[in-house]
């Protein structure tokens, strides 16, 4: 009857390379940190296994059986990949990545970031590229099933799966077109609602914050039209006396590359004489991914696109670095 084969304890392999390694139980269990009794059975349980005495005393010193001595790299060799196995996740090389990301954002999010994204990715990693897609998927279950790699965004889905990492505050603003009557004086509520406005939905909702604020002061809006599309309803703005209202830095901040695209339009950022509820552009992503050094880049590159200079820091950073 054959003899069952014995248990892999990696404990012995790590054993058997120190005792090859130092000719010497004592100095072996004094490299592993244990006792020389210890060190003793466990020599005692590998010669019983490998069915070789593996060290034999010669004089005053111990000296390795040529069984020993042709095991002695390959012992080295699995502890090695042992250690490789169990250490924590490395840091990888950016410049060696060769990815395809897929990022769910806003056209006005994805039209601020991709320029600036891809400049970073030809200096840091040039083999990476992106795949930018509309918020059309559910990004709770897209996240978790790998179709998106990271949301950026106003997150706005209750997910305690998913990781999520505040990036920077905004505020709304009103955009007009240069010329606009609006820019003749100082805006007021009144002026506002009595001008012509193009509400930003891809539900098709004619109303939001800015209604509300409204509302408190007795006083509501004309919205003429409603687009799916920030990008679009910009365009709008530049070429008619439409008012669309996009997203800016906090007072006191450093621009924010969000307003980019108004800036390109020629528009006129008026700020609002309400109080309306700040913006959080944040992204998520699943936690399966934390630790990968991949998309630890990835978020990276992220955070340094969309944060200004003086935008306070989360405790992610400290995470990740």
């Amino acid at each position: 009857m054959n003899s069952p084969d014995p248990v892999i304890d990696a404990n012995l392999a790590i054993a058997l390379d120190a005792l090859l390694a130092e000719h010497s139980v004592t100095r072996a269990a004094a490299r592993l940190h244990t006792s020389p009794a210890a060190m003793s059975r466990t020599l005692a349980r590998l010669r019983r296994i490998l069915q070789d005495p593996l060290l034999v005393r010669a004089g005053q010193t111990m000296v390795p059986t040529p069984r020993a001595q042709a095991l002695r790299d390959e012992a080295a060799a699995v502890v090695r990949s042992l250690g490789a196995l169990l250490s924590p996740g490395m840091g990888v090389d950016p410049a060696s990545l060769s990815s395809t990301f897929t990022l769910q954002a806003a056209d006005l999010v994805g039209a601020a970031l991709a320029p600036r994204l891809l400049r970073l990715a030809q200096q840091e990693a040039p083999g990476v590229s992106f795949r930018f897609r509309a918020e059309e998927l559910e990004a709770g279950s897209a996240l978790r099933d790998g179709r998106i790699d990271l949301e950026i965004g106003s997150i706005d889905h209750v997910d305690p799966e998913t990781q999520v990492e505040e990036l920077v505050g905004l505020r709304l603003v009103a955009a007009v077109r240069p010329g606009h009557h609006l820019t003749d004086e100082p805006l007021t509520p009144a002026r506002l609602a009595a001008a012509q406005h193009v509400a930003v939905s891809r539900r098709g909702r004619f109303t939001g914050p800015l209604d509300t604020a409204l509302a408190e002061q007795n006083l509501r809006r004309r919205v003429s039209v409603v687009l799916p599309s920030h990008l679009a309803a910009m365009t709008l703005a530049a070429r008619s006396d439409i008012v669309c209202l996009v997203p800016a830095a906090l007072p006191g901040a450093d621009p924010s590359p969000l307003t980019d695209g108004a800036t390109a339009l020629g528009l006129h950022l008026l700020d609002i004489p309400l109080a309306l509820p700040p913006l959080t552009i944040g992204m998520a992503w699943h936690p399966r991914h934390t630790a990968d050094g991949a998309h630890r880049w990835l978020r990276d590159a992220v955070r340094r696109t969309l944060r200004t200079p003086g935008s306070p820091t989360t405790s992610s950073d400290t995470r990740e670095t």
